[in-house]
């Protein structure tokens, strides 16, 4: 059985970037790296995946997938500069952000800093689009998040992850293992990614952000496998922020205040 996702009016390299999205990922896959949805083809306008049936999460299975998803942070070779992009994604193409009906455009910069990629090629077209929704505060308010960001205030030594992007549950599918290759009973597989090199905290401020099943057996398993720096916890509202921005932008008021709450929180760390 096959998934036949086609890209959306004037958007006919969305099929190339997501297929070159999912099979950088998929590198990291031979080392013990999440499963990956399976490309089968792709072709200006479409893409042909591997169609998966769903079923239930379970402990046993959200620990599985927090230890493979520590081992696909950690898979880049050192030295790899933030922004990054999949070595398929297609040359002449910015990557893309948000859902497939209508994605965002997001800059195409890399970067020795976090912060510098966060704020230049994610927030500040963000923020450029929201503009016209701002009160003045508001608009304060964020750019001086954004700021501090920039100003590399959260930065720290940890070399540059692969990263999904947009981790959500909603591109975690539960799956039978036999369905993807495993042996586990139930696999945990990603779909619909945002992929470039970037900041790990990313990703799980991103699975905080909406919930996931046995999100705590996941970060249990994740820590054993790749610690990370200590207060991540504090930091998650910083990682949060673009993603809340970008809902804001997209799907209307109701993340006007957790936008807002998000940056009055990377301002008071």
């Amino acid at each position: 059985m096959v998934f036949r996702k086609p890209s959306p009016p004037g958007w006919s390299q969305a099929a190339r970037i997501e297929a070159a999205g999912l099979r950088w990922l998929a590198e990291a896959e031979p080392g013990g790296g999440a499963s990956v949805i399976p490309v089968l083809s792709v072709a200006p306008g479409e893409l042909v995946l591997q169609e998966i049936p769903s079923v239930p999460s379970t402990p046993e299975a959200a620990e599985v997938f927090g230890a493979a998803l520590a081992r696909t942070h950690r898979s880049l070779p050192s030295g790899t500069a933030f922004g990054v992009l999949p070595g398929e994604h297609p040359s002449d193409e910015p990557p893309l952000f948000g859902p497939a009906d209508q994605p965002l455009r997001m800059g195409t910069g890399t970067h020795d800093s976090w912060g510098a990629f966060c704020a230049s090629e994610r927030l500040s077209p963000v923020l450029a689009a929201l503009q016209n929704r701002l009160t003045a505060a508001e608009r304060d308010l964020l750019e001086g998040a954004s700021d501090r960001i920039a100003d590399g205030d959260f930065d720290d030594a940890e070399s540059r992850s692969r990263i999904h992007g947009d981790l959500w549950s909603g591109n975690v599918l539960w799956t039978p293992g036999d369905e993807v290759g495993r042996a586990d009973d139930v696999v945990a597989v990603l779909i619909d990614p945002a992929a470039h090199a970037g900041h790990r905290e990313d990703d799980l401020a991103m699975l905080q952000l909406f919930g996931l099943p046995h999100l705590e057996a996941v970060m249990a398993a994740y820590e054993r496998t790749a610690p990370l720096r200590s207060g991540w916890e504090e930091r998650i509202p910083v990682h949060q922020l673009f993603y809340l921005a970008v809902h804001w932008l997209l799907f209307g008021e109701a993340y006007r205040a957790p936008t807002c709450a998000a940056a009055r929180a990377t301002l008071s760390l």
